[in-house]
């Protein structure tokens, strides 16, 4: 999928993210936020044409390539794989414990990442 597909979904993502939240349904708005987090680190590796095919692939290879090379910061990676335990979480417990907070710290990380991603693109291109 384009990078620029991958962007707009990623930002649809976040909205569902905000409209989940408001309807107290953390399972599901930490999957929108954490797809569209996985969506963006995507974008990135692309730019340096690797691809990926797995969720644990995809976040070790920003990571590697993104975070180790000091042109991201490490609170993305992090970010990331916090994400990615809260939607395996969301998705899969019956009784997740996911609180209004948890989605909250996950959109700011998001949106923060989103932001330094479409700078790095921009400065890349």
């Amino acid at each position: 999928m384009p990078a620029n597909l991958l962007i707009v979904k990623a930002k649809r993502f976040i909205q569902s993210a905000n409209v989940l939240e408001k309807d107290g349904d953390y399972d599901s708005a930490a999957s929108r936020l954490y797809y569209a987090m996985f969506f963006i680190a995507q974008v990135l590796l692309d730019t340096k044409s690797i691809a990926y095919s797995s969720h644990k692939a995809v976040i070790s290879g920003f990571g590697q390539h993104f975070v180790k090379t000091g042109e991201f910061d490490p609170r993305f990676h992090r970010a990331l794989i916090s994400g990615f335990g809260r939607r395996q979480l969301g998705d899969y417990a019956v009784e997740s414990g996911l609180q209004r907070s948890d989605i909250e710290a996950m959109r700011k990380d998001v949106e923060a990442f989103l932001a330094s991603a479409q700078e790095w693109v921009k400065q890349a291109s």
